[in-house]
């Protein structure tokens, strides 16, 4: 069995790694999903979401923004990434199990002289983000 996170609210793929509240969580047999289940992150942020995650035993992460300490937390813990996703959590994950998932290989979320924008095609200033404008990283 494979399980796949997704950064996850309201239904659909959360934009920012460090500030999701939750992941949903697909468990994967055959290339189907059989089962998913939504869990808080408790306010970790960052890298602890990375040990969050590998304790879940998750192999795959789908994500909007996220930065390079997370993704490098991440590949730390032999979690391969999927980022600059949005729209619906449920068919980000049909697509990546159909092969035709449209990701960005080089999604960052650093916001150092990059004037807050990120690849995905959100401001990470934007309030309805929960990002705190350049606090975001």
């Amino acid at each position: 069995m494979m399980k796949i996170a997704v950064t996850y609210e309201h239904g659909n793929v959360f934009p920012h790694f460090g500030h999701t509240e939750q992941f949903k969580i697909f468990e994967v047999e055959d290339g189907k999903i059989v089962g998913s289940q939504v869990v808080d992150t408790n306010g970790s942020g960052h890298g602890a979401l990375a040990g969050m995650l590998s304790a879940l035993n998750v192999e795959v992460l789908i994500c909007g923004g996220i930065g390079a300490g997370a993704q490098n937390a991440l590949g730390e813990a032999g979690i391969r990434l999927y980022g600059g996703v949005s729209g619906s959590a449920d068919e980000a994950v049909d697509a990546l199990l159909g092969g035709n998932l449209a990701y960005n290989p080089d999604v960052r979320c650093d916001h150092h002289g990059e004037g807050h924008h990120h690849g995905s095609g959100h401001s990470c200033g934007e309030d309805k983000h929960g990002c705190p404008g350049s606090g975001c990283h």
